[in-house]
């Protein structure tokens, strides 16, 4: 692998950073944030510079057309990319349009001559109810990513596999963005991808916990019906996003400190 002075992240709430530790200035640290800090920490003395244009609740399309010519232009080392699982959460999704757009995006952001690091997306069938309904989708999703994985300068983490993320530990409370371990294990495993020396096993399981009470379960369920599920619900139906209006967290490429 080349020296990487320089990465863009591209990509969804995923890339964004939610359900990691809030930094001081609002936004979500997040799984490239913390990989970023990694591959500065190995750069170093050179400076490293890093951007961030990931928005939540994008779909591949949006993200096709608002990020990636932006990312491409910035001329980094390391580019990652993720997207098209918002579009496979809603009904009606045009497979075959996501697989297009996704290989779109790569070629745009490769032809810049950087590395392009993607993703196996995580296995929803263990964790989430009626996830085993997205398998067939997400199949044809990782079909592309192997497409890509067989190209030059290309780098693929694998997550589905990973049976640590079956661990609700490793998810925030809306259960659908991973908790701030889930984003350190996600970063290691970037790190580990791209030959930097690993510093811990991000695929084993957290130690097992007791079960809570089934009282205590029940509360957490509505309060996940209350305040997660019927909001997303009500934006779907009334064709908003989370991600309306808002701007990259880290639009310019710049040097982390």
């Amino acid at each position: 692998m080349n020296e990487i002075r320089s990465m863009v992240a591209v990509g969804d709430s995923f890339t964004e950073g939610l359900g990691d530790e809030v930094l001081p200035d609002g936004h979500f640290r997040g799984w490239a944030d913390r990989l970023a800090e990694r591959l500065a920490e190995a750069a170093a003395p050179e400076p490293f510079r890093y951007a961030n244009l990931g928005v939540r609740g994008k779909l591949i399309g949006q993200i096709l057309a608002d990020q990636v010519d932006t990312a491409a232009a910035m001329g980094t080392d390391l580019v990652t990319l993720n997207g098209g699982l918002n579009d496979m959460m809603r009904p009606g999704c045009d497979l075959a349009r996501v697989r297009a757009q996704v290989l779109a995006a790569a070629d745009r952001l490769c032809a810049s001559g950087a590395t392009l690091l993607t993703f196996y997306a995580i296995d929803p069938s263990r964790r989430m109810r009626g996830g085993a309904r997205m398998l067939p989708a997400l199949a044809q999703l990782h079909e592309t990513v192997a497409e890509l994985e067989r190209r030059p300068n290309t780098v693929v983490v694998d997550l589905f596999t990973a049976r640590c993320f079956d661990d609700p530990r490793l998810w925030d409370e809306d259960r659908l963005h991973m908790s701030a371990e889930g984003h350190r294990r996600v970063a290691e495993a970037c790190a580990q991808a791209l030959g930097l020396p690993a510093r811990f096993d991000w695929r084993e399981p957290l130690p097992a916990a007791a079960a809570a009470p089934l009282a205590v379960r029940l509360r957490r369920d509505l309060r996940w019906l209350r305040v997660h599920v019927l909001p997303w619900a009500l934006r779907r139906l009334t064709g908003k996003s989370s991600g309306d209006n808002r701007p990259p967290k880290r639009p310019e490429l710049l040097a982390v400190e």
